[in-house]
């Protein structure tokens, strides 16, 4: 089956701006959202403590930078995403709230030009998974690394995949009761229907040996729960 087009994706998050404005609620077709960005920011202060730049890719409303700039306030902030009606948001949002410099993207993360080591700290959290092939994840993870100054630090959240079939069925079983029980059998069947649809994730592991490869000596699992991970790198 085909995949939905970049037009189509950004079409959809076009009109889900003020669902996606919500810290909470923002992501409840996302097991663990909640606690996912509160570990990342966390992590990503702790690891980083002298960050001044953090880049968020597929930023949305600006969730995950408005809780970064809790911990860490004097930050310059680059935003970036898909969809204009999302990054106007997260502008006014972040602009609210920061202490630092505010820059706005639109672009699809392909497609994205940055300077080498421009940045301290870079998160990317429920955006990887629209990537397609296996040269596009080699090519996106070798730009975090190139963008990131020595000593900084990258941070996901995403939708994985399992490399063993039968743990991708237990998986993707428990995510299907996971969205039932939060609203019914209707919801779980639209969410899994775009996801067919629109996504194309990896598993933890290749994304964790793949940071390896393009030159990340420390990895480290935050958290996994059934379909969901949050995890990290650091720079040398």
């Amino acid at each position: 089956m085909a995949k939905s087009t970049v037009d189509e994706i950004r079409a959809r998050f076009d009109n889900d701006v003020e669902r996606f404005s919500n810290l909470q609620t923002g992501q409840s077709a996302t097991i663990d959202a909640p606690l996912a960005m509160e570990l990342i920011c966390e992590a990503a202060a702790a690891v980083t403590p002298r960050a001044k730049s953090v880049l968020d890719v597929g930023c949305g409303a600006g969730n995950y930078s408005l809780k970064l700039l809790v911990r860490l306030p004097i930050l310059n902030v680059t935003l970036v995403d898909l969809s204009r009606p999302m990054l106007d948001r997260a502008l006014a949002r972040v602009h609210a709230v920061s202490a630092g410099n505010v820059e706005a993207i639109q672009s699809d993360v392909r497609e994205l030009k940055l300077d080498a080591g421009k940045f301290d700290i870079i998160m990317a959290a429920a955006v990887l998974h629209h990537l397609r092939t296996d040269d596009e994840w080699q090519s996106i993870f070798r730009s975090f690394h190139e963008w990131l100054a020595p000593g900084g630090s990258l941070w996901i959240f995403d939708l994985v995949d399992h490399a063993i079939p039968a743990v991708q069925a237990i998986s993707w079983r428990r995510y299907g009761e996971y969205l039932t029980a939060l609203k019914d059998e209707a919801y779980r069947d639209h969410v899994f229907e775009y996801v067919a649809n629109e996504d194309t994730p990896r598993p933890l592991t290749y994304q964790l040996d793949l940071l390896r490869q393009v030159g990340f000596r420390q990895t480290d699992v935050l958290h996994a729960n059934s379909c969901f991970a949050a995890f990290g790198a650091v720079k040398s």
